[in-house]
């Protein structure tokens, strides 16, 4: 059940993440506020606005939420894309800056030297 007032902004994303994970852990904002030692209204500021919390303060904020810190922060690793490894996606990465045009200009470069490769295959 929701409560308290509508938010007249999104929240940032780690505010995001410390929301739905409150909320996984069955707590309202006052109750993980208690087990923090500050007032709610300062724990809703974390939530509600970009903030840098101190090594200490992320620390107990994971123990009351009963995560590790990697989790609080947004997971243990940095997950890898599905998409081509080394120079091919560098080289992707830096077409995607190019205009719309120019893009697509890459695109009908790649798409039409791949169905020549797939032609000369299958010959």
């Amino acid at each position: 059940m929701k409560t308290g007032r509508p938010a007249k902004e999104p929240r940032p994303p780690f505010g995001e993440r410390l929301h739905a994970l409150r909320e996984a852990a069955g707590l309202s904002q006052e109750q993980l506020a208690d087990k923090l030692g500050i007032a709610q209204r300062s724990y809703s500021q974390w939530e509600r606005r970009p903030v840098a919390l101190r090594h200490d303060q992320l620390v107990a904020l994971a123990d009351a939420l009963g995560i590790s810190t990697a989790e609080l922060m947004g997971g243990d690793a940095p997950k890898r894309g599905s998409g081509p490894a080394g120079k091919l996606r560098q080289a992707f990465e830096r077409a995607s800056q190019l205009p719309r045009e120019q893009q697509r200009h890459v695109v009908r470069i790649i798409e039409d030297t791949l169905t020549a490769y797939q032609v000369r295959k299958a010959a």
